[in-house]
């Protein structure tokens, strides 16, 4: 079950699922650390346990895992993510985000539903943020109508999906909705988690990279709203 307490989206059939899966467990396995492990699981807050394998080994192994295997269709990828997920070593759900941000441009606006149960299902930032600028992101990119869920989920109980609403358009440079972003960031400015504090700031200053006078502008006339977090990292690399 996601921390919402909705049913997991169902895992449809996919042979190449199944062979990425078979190579997958296999490789990483034989490679895990225990040492290293407990110390990767530390430092992540004990959110799940890890088989020890560090970043540039794992996406090593990843890239023989997927040597000579063909690119996935949508089931495919949900596939995949889905059973990553099930699994409960951390290192196969960096796999599966991986994958997805590589061929997020392979699924449609009907992959939302999955991409919200990845993000609410045993949530930290280490993958939620990814999912949300590069999964989650592209695929309101494609498909804009998807910006009337980022309203809903804008005002969601779970602050993950909060965090991603806010996020989600990162990467969309002159593409951003600023209107649609500044309004998000006022009706979460009271929220008292860090996560979503974190996330407001971060969300205005990538924009400021776009458009610095935009955001300026915003906060001179909104920073009385924000905490002190929220305008320290939005204003982080445009000063006062």
């Amino acid at each position: 079950m996601t921390v919402t307490g909705a049913a997991p989206p169902h895992v449809p059939r996919s042979a190449l699922a199944d062979a990425v899966l078979d190579r997958l467990t296999a490789t990483y396995s034989a490679a895990a650390d225990p040492e290293r492990a407990g110390a990767m699981r530390a430092y992540m807050k004990d959110v799940a346990p890890f088989l020890g394998i560090p970043t540039p080994d794992r996406r090593a192994l990843s890239r023989a895992v997927l040597a000579g295997t063909p690119r996935p269709g949508e089931a495919d990828c949900a596939a995949i993510a889905l059973r990553c997920w099930r699994l409960p070593e951390r290192e196969y759900q960096y796999f599966a985000v991986d994958y997805l941000r590589r061929h997020a441009a392979r699924c449609s606006s009907a992959f939302l539903p999955v991409a919200r149960h990845l993000i609410t299902t045993v949530p930290w930032w280490d993958t939620v943020d990814l999912l949300a600028a590069h999964v989650v992101g592209a695929l309101v990119a494609a498909d804009p109508a998807l910006a009337a869920r980022m309203d809903v989920w804008i005002t969601d109980d779970d602050l993950w999906a909060v965090r991603t609403a806010l996020l989600h358009q990162l990467r969309h440079k002159e593409r951003t909705d600023t209107e649609r972003l500044f309004a998000y960031c006022l009706l979460q400015s009271g929220h008292q988690d860090f996560f979503v504090r974190k996330a407001i700031g971060w969300a205005l200053r990538e924009y400021a990279k776009t458009d610095a006078g935009a955001v300026r502008r915003f906060l001179a006339q909104e920073r009385g709203r924000f905490a002190p977090l929220t305008v320290r990292e939005a204003l982080r690399n445009i000063g006062r």
